[in-house]
This record gives structure tokens, C-alpha cells and sequence, in this order.
């Protein structure tokens, strides 16, 4: 799961989002289309878009990833070979269920620049003189 954001008139838009990864270049969603969906109304007009990924196992070890790039609609032709590819087993019932009865798009997110930190450290109290600290 990440956080996508997309620019509109006023204050970003945002939404969290399971995704999958491409493994070179791309992450794909699926979008649940409502009658009208902000999120797809601003996915279509944006011309950058962020996507926020994280993983915190403690205070002490954490890492994330900024992700900056465009976001466009899978065309219908190029759909099905990429759903065919993707893994949906981290995807929330909730998605699942609605795809089955809604009409879905599948959105593509190239990713131009990412940007990670991380910090994975130990406890003070387990900490020596010879362990590290810090963010890197």
C-alpha cells in the first residue's frame, strides 16, 4: 500500500492505494470508477503525480520511498496483458468485491524520480559504541 497524490485546483488530492510494481519503471492501480470519482477526474488532467510508499517496523527501523512521475489510463488494448502479469494478492477485499460488480480502469504511473530513506538502528538501551544511528 502507498499514498498517491494528484494535484487539483486547491489542496492535493489523496488516496491510498494498493499498487503493483513493474520491477523496472511503472506501478499499476486499478480504480473502482464511481460516478464521479475525484480521483479519476484528477489522475486525468494531472501532469505529475507523487506516490508515497513506507514500511515501519519500529521507531527504530522504518524506510520509505517518494516516487515522482505521470499517471495515465491503461488504454483497453494494452489491459489485459498487464492484468495478466499482475499479482493481486495483497489487494483489500473491499477492491476485490467492488471490481466484481463496478467498472474498473487501470491507471499506469511512470516513475521519473524516486527519492528513499531509511533508518534501521537499535534500540538506545541495545545500542554500543561501535552501532550506528541515523537516517541514511
Amino acid at each position: 500500500m502507498g499514498v498517491l497524490g494528484v494535484p487539483t485546483d486547491s489542496a492535493p488530492l489523496l488516496r491510498p492505494l494498493g499498487f503493483w510494481y513493474d520491477g523496472e519503471s511503472a506501478l499499476y492501480f486499478v480504480y473502482v470508477l464511481g460516478a464521479d470519482s475525484r480521483k479519476v477526474t484528477a489522475s486525468d488532467h494531472a501532469d505529475v503525480a507523487r506516490f508515497l510508499i513506507y514500511d515501519v517496523e519500529t521507531t527504530f527501523n522504518w524506510r520509505s520511498v517518494l516516487l515522482t512521475g505521470t499517471i495515465e489510463r491503461v488504454p483497453d488494448d494494452e489491459r489485459r496483458a498487464i492484468e495478466e502479469q499482475i499479482d493481486t494478492s495483497w489487494t483489500p477485499d473491499v477492491f476485490e468485491r467492488a471490481a466484481e460488480t463496478e467498472a474498473t480502469a487501470l491507471y499506469r504511473f511512470r516513475i521519473d524520480d524516486r527519492v528513499g530513506i531509511k533508518q534501521l538502528e537499535l534500540p538506545p538501551e541495545l545500542r554500543t559504541e561501535f552501532s550506528t544511528s541515523g537516517p541514511d
